[in-house]
């Protein structure tokens, strides 16, 4: 493009203000919107012009109203975008992804102290509080925490969801970087670790565990743990291995008891009666 074209194109943008049919010329002089009858230009200050003229390009109401509603269609594009990149990036299980407060079938009773913990984040973070999900197998600990999860993340608020097996096979696959790779978990806002308990007790395993979760709990940032294990386990460790571990989360973690049904088993029994319902339709043809 040319200085002139360049020129050109400038005062075009600083003075033009394009018709529509429907527009009018109002008695002030200055061009009018048809639709919402406000004023599509605006007078200089007295005595002040640009390129020799006295009024520049002023926006309707109309044409606001189209910019603000592009513009947040625009903001919320971005936002699913982000917030899909934060979900990809913090679960190791892409189905969690659906645990969502909204998704939730109303059976679970701690259901409530998950809605807390997301509703009052801020202050969950600045006071460094999590929460150890305990119970039985299939009580719905891991989609309590994967609801906090994704309503965090809804906020554009990175959490990272994942268990020891992942963890500790991620640094057994790694000859260099160890560290790196603690410092990048502890890095993240909030950290769940899933199933905790269910990973292989040996004593470099046992190391690692106890070396991320002191390593989270000196990061100062909130740490949100499940496990089938019970309060009195946790309590009354086996060794002093364990014991490191097991008082490391409870310095850290407020437990909650999770009861209720078993909805793992429910879900098998109900699948067993689709079957039976499937099977005996073929039977009768």
């Amino acid at each position: 493009m040319s200085e002139y074209d360049y020129d050109n194109a400038i005062f075009r943008l600083a003075t033009a203000q394009e018709a529509e049919p429907e527009d009018y010329t109002g008695e002030d002089g200055l061009l009018y919107c048809g639709k919402c009858r406000q004023p599509k230009e605006a007078y200089f200050a007295e005595g002040k012009t640009l390129f020799g003229r006295d009024r520049h390009p002023k926006e309707c109401d109309c044409k606001r109203a189209d910019r603000e509603k592009r513009e947040a269609a625009d903001r919320e594009q971005k936002h699913r975008e982000e917030v899909g990149r934060l979900k990809r990036m913090g679960f190791t299980n892409p189905a969690m992804q659906e645990w969502t407060f909204e998704n939730d079938n109303g059976r679970n009773p701690q259901m409530d102290k998950a809605r807390f913990y997301a509703d009052n984040w801020e202050a969950m973070r600045d006071e460094n509080i999590g929460y150890l999900f305990w119970g039985s197998v299939g009580t719905g600990k891991s989609y309590l925490a994967a609801c906090i999860a994704n309503a965090l993340m809804e906020q554009e608020i990175p959490v990272r969801m994942t268990n020891f097996a992942a963890v500790l096979n991620d640094l057994n696959s790694r000859i260099e970087g160890r560290n790196e790779y603690i410092s990048r978990l502890c890095r993240y806002p909030l950290l769940i670790i899933d199933d905790f308990g269910m990973e292989r007790g040996t004593e470099y395993g046992l190391e690692q565990v106890y070396n991320v979760i002191d390593s989270r709990c000196r990061s100062g940032k909130p740490l949100i743990v499940t496990t089938n294990l019970s309060l009195a386990e946790l309590q009354n460790p086996q060794d002093t291995p364990h014991a490191r571990i097991y008082d490391r989360l409870l310095e850290m973690c407020c437990p909650v008891c999770v009861s209720g049904e078993n909805f793992r088993r429910e879900n098998a029994a109900q699948k067993m009666d689709k079957l039976k319902t499937l099977m005996e339709g073929k039977e009768r043809r």
